[in-house]
């Protein structure tokens, strides 16, 4: 018997047998106790590494957070999950602005001070100012992730908070954000249990994407089971003690489609999208064109689920080919729980590269395309099994935290069992954050203990987003702890040279989602696409970051802007940060404050 098969027949036992309110039988413990069947290995010639430190600056530039997950003992399975963080310039200073999604407590059972998630504002030089009152961002919701674009493309960033129960719409008007995803139509839906009761959808990741080409960002939103707790399970991992339960147990939920119609107002279009996908229990969203038409894709990755690849049709309409791409299942067949998620072209050569994290005692995927379109897993090949088999990771992002010219690969990894190393000797609750350095050549080298830092102390790492926070021209990260404290750390120490590339659309498309960007530079040749979404629950700063190694500039920087209409600019030089307008060309430049 499989493990969903199982999973079901389990579930049909314990709704027979414990009535509303009875002490239910132990079920059997969760899937990540048991022992994979699969010998993985990877090989690979050793080569110089970039010696490059990252500095955890948290204390030291003001901020002060602690994600809040509510667990009073009853181990209710959201608590495992949170927090999202996201790196956006919320004022329009052009630097980029902290928010910590935070989560709270349950009804009835406060334990101290007020939760909140927090926004804090950057004022240079490393330090950030606490402005979440002043913003208008003091309520208390149990928080998930977060995505950011200007949906009203009146120039500044809104804010999308996925939570457990009404999702939250925070429109921005001048630096102070009003919550109005009820009047807007994003709110989100609700579902049914067996008794008839009605409870909120549970959203996790979600991402702005301009889904049926008019211009307008529309809003896709995934969700992960159906629970509440009125219909939480018992689980064990020692037939003794509730231990948190994995999503097997839960009925899954659709992802959900809204079209912005202008005007601040959205239509829920999921039917009509051909997204009805009853069985998602959804995590991570990641933007691609997979197939070079301008109409964006979707990967979407479920927790023992098989993965969605949406392929856009045009018009709106999408069709789900997960299985025929190659992505819904591991080697042996199985569904991976996938969570975070990214897209790369890992040598620059154009094939494109989906990486997700998994549990422990699953290594992460990297399914990278073949010129048919499907796409094959060559994490074996790459060198990521053996290093990320105890890892269970959330977080994902491919970076160029070495500014070489290919995109690296950082991970933020935690378990959701306290208790884990009682049954799982090699595996443990907090673990570290892992940095992965790209060779050129396909292969990953785990640089984590040359890095040090983070990257060798364990914590319950859940969020993670990338972003230039100090205008030095390279890549910092921020990443969030379940339960624990955010960490903003500072890149110390790249090699090579870049140039960064902010984008300004035409309205209503202000964010250019969608654009891709061609940079030449001698035999260097790098592609990226302007999106939102990756990660977990997550949102990165949208400037496109183009290392260059020790090439002096970009020789030709080539955008195809959504529409279709193109810009191409020349002789960008080392060192700056470029602004460049749709149908206005270079607009302003910046040096890097190193």
């Amino acid at each position: 018997m499989n493990r969903l098969a199982l999973a079901a027949a389990v579930l049909a036992l314990i709704v027979a047998g414990c009535g509303q309110q009875e002490t239910p039988s132990p079920a059997p413990a969760p899937s990540y106790t048991e022992v994979p069947g699969t010998d993985y290995t990877g090989a690979g010639k050793q080569q110089a590494i970039p010696k490059v430190a990252f500095s955890d600056i948290t204390a030291a530039a003001g901020i002060q957070f602690r994600h809040q997950t509510g667990a009073f003992g009853k181990k209710w399975m959201p608590e495992t999950m949170g927090s999202g963080c996201a790196l956006f310039d919320y004022d329009g200073d052009d630097r980029l602005d902290i928010l910590l999604v935070n989560s709270s407590y349950w009804p009835g059972h406060t334990q101290g001070d007020r939760p909140t998630s927090k926004l804090y504002h950057n004022l240079g030089k490393g330090r950030f100012e606490d402005v979440t009152h002043q913003a208008g961002l003091d309520f208390v919701a149990y928080g998930m992730g977060a995505t950011a674009a200007d949906y009203d493309a009146d120039g500044d960033q809104d804010l999308y908070l996925t939570t457990l129960g009404p999702n939250l719409l925070l429109r921005n008007d001048g630096g102070r954000f009003t919550e109005v995803a009820a009047q807007a139509g994003v709110q989100g839906s609700q579902w049914t249990d067996d008794q008839g009761r009605s409870h909120p959808e549970w959203s996790t990741a979600a991402a702005w994407v301009d889904a049926d080409g008019d211009g307008w960002l529309d809003l896709f939103v995934t969700h992960y089971a159906h629970w509440s707790p009125e219909t939480d399970f018992f689980t064990t991992m020692d037939g003794k003690n509730k231990s948190y339960a994995t999503p097997q147990q839960y009925p899954g939920s659709t992802c959900r489609l809204y079209r912005n119609l202008g005007k601040g107002r959205f239509a829920e279009v999921t039917k009509e999208a051909g997204l009805v996908l009853p069985d998602a229990k959804s995590l991570g969203v990641a933007l691609a064109d997979f197939d070079n038409d301008r109409d964006i894709d979707l990967v979407v990755t479920n927790d023992t689920q098989p993965n969605y690849l949406l392929r856009n049709l045009g018009g709106g309409r999408f069709e789900e080919v997960g299985l025929a791409a190659g992505i819904a299942y591991d080697e042996a067949g199985r569904a991976r729980a996938g969570m975070g998620v990214d897209v790369a072209s890992v040598k620059n050569d154009g094939v494109q590269a989906i990486a997700i994290g998994n549990f422990s005692r699953e290594p992460v995927s990297l399914y990278q395309q073949t010129p048919e379109g499907v796409f094959i897993d060559g994490a074996g090949k790459s060198r990521l099994v053996q290093p990320t088999l105890p890892s269970l990771t959330f977080g994902l992002r491919f970076f160029d935290y070495d500014l070489d010219g290919y995109q690296d690969l950082v991970l933020a990894n935690g378990h959701i069992e306290p208790e884990i190393n009682s049954v799982q000797r090699e595996i443990t609750y907090q673990q570290v954050a892992q940095l992965f350095w790209n060779d050129g050549q396909g292969q990953f080298r785990d640089v984590s203990q040359q890095t040090g830092g983070l990257f060798s102390q364990p914590i319950v790492g859940r969020g993670l987003a990338v972003g230039d926070i100090d205008g030095d021209g390279d890549l910092d990260l921020l990443l969030t702890s379940n339960g624990g404290p955010a960490h903003l750390l500072r890149n110390e120490g790249p090699t090579g040279q870049a140039v960064m590339v902010q984008l300004r659309g035409t309205a209503p498309n202000r964010d250019a989602i969608g654009a891709q960007v061609t940079a030449e530079a001698g035999d260097l040749r790098q592609q990226q696409l302007m999106r939102s979404g990756s990660s977990d629950l997550s949102h990165s700063a949208p400037a496109l970051c183009f290392g260059l190694g020790s090439r002096p500039q970009v020789d030709r920087l080539s955008i195809r802007w959504p529409d279709g209409s193109t810009t191409e600019l020349t002789g960008l030089k080392a060192g700056a940060e470029y602004w460049v307008e749709q149908g206005k060309g270079l607009t302003r430049t910046r040096p890097f404050t190193r």
